[in-house]
């Protein structure tokens, strides 16, 4: 018997948080003097200093944690473009279950192989992640495996959750909190959470202008089927499912949108590499670039989420 999904709650998120703690980090939440100003004091969720490099291994490990035992036993299938990908895989080697990742044909090269680092078999389908998702859930119903999506899952979205948990614990009040958007798995787990404790919290969700389908698709009152152009934040590019359930919690939980240029976020990238020394990725880099463009919006406590650090050696060297 199945196990989950679990209900999504501000409860069921606290539960996540103490049921993956011996699998995850509790990421730093580091000011940023940089960043600041008399107005506003900036914060960073530090998440590209998680295992895997990623948020994704949160909601990874809470699924995996979740699944009965015949569910495990009948093999895990994922589709990601790269970094949950990497937390299943994660999650499946430190867990002692088997699996299948299904990338697309266009995914990051380093994120493939940081997949590849937890010897995960891979699969590669579709130049678009919803086309991959679509694929691996078809893989997975034929083979007799079960699913887990990157972001339409409670459980999942459940796990991303607990950065909300652990923000609760690290600063009193948040003001604003600016999350990027793809699926928006960890955007719909963060924002539930402190919204319940916060409710006065303003949620800010970014996306790159070339990618924007879920922003998009919430104006638009359905889910669209819009194509993508290339874009530095890769990690919240592509399609989204037509029945996630993070449809319903963005269009509820979201108070704002920025969209951003790719020369903005390349300025970000850079800015951030010469003033705080960490390696960010795209989608992260997305969210600071977001900030600069409206911050004199903003004041008070401001919490930027750096979801990630998973960017290749040459899409660094054509920042810089």
């Amino acid at each position: 018997m199945s196990l989950s999904p679990q209900p999504l709650s501000p409860q069921t998120i606290l539960e996540s948080e103490r049921r993956i703690r011996p699998y995850i980090r509790e990421t730093f939440l580091e000011p940023s003097l940089s960043l600041s100003d008399s107005n506003r004091q900036v914060f960073l969720k530090l998440e590209n200093l998680q295992h895997t490099g990623s948020f994704k291994l949160r909601g990874a490990m809470n699924k995996l944690l979740s699944l009965s035992t015949p569910e495990k036993e009948k093999g895990i299938v994922t589709a990601s473009t790269g970094n949950h990908g990497a937390a299943v895989a994660y999650g499946l080697k430190t867990l002692g279950i088997k699996g299948l990742v299904c990338v697309p044909t266009n995914a990051s090269p380093v994120k493939v192989s940081n997949i590849q680092r937890y010897s995960a078999r891979i699969h590669q389908h579709g130049d678009d992640g919803v086309i991959t998702e679509r694929y691996a859930r078809d893989f997975a119903r034929e083979n007799n495996m079960t699913y887990i999506s990157p972001y339409n899952d409670p459980d999942v979205v459940i796990g991303q959750g607990s950065i909300g948990v652990e923000l609760s614990r690290q600063l009193e009040s948040i003001d604003t909190i600016m999350i990027a958007l793809g699926g928006g798995g960890l955007l719909s787990g963060v924002a539930l959470y402190l919204k319940s404790i916060m409710p006065n919290i303003r949620v800010i969700a970014c996306s790159p202008e070339n990618s924007k389908v879920m922003m998009d698709s919430i104006k638009a009152g359905k889910i669209l089927d819009l194509p993508s152009e290339p874009t530095l934040s890769d990690g919240t590019a592509g399609g989204v499912e037509n029945n996630t359930i993070t449809f319903d919690l963005c269009k509820t939980l979201i108070d704002d949108y920025v969209t951003v240029s790719e020369e903005e976020i390349k300025v970000a990238l850079k800015t951030f590499l010469e003033t705080h020394h960490m390696l960010i990725e795209g989608a992260a880099a997305m969210v600071l670039a977001s900030y600069e463009k409206i911050k004199t919006r903003l004041k008070g406590n401001v919490v930027l989420v750096m979801c990630g650090a998973n960017i290749s050696l040459e899409t660094l060297r054509s920042v810089l």
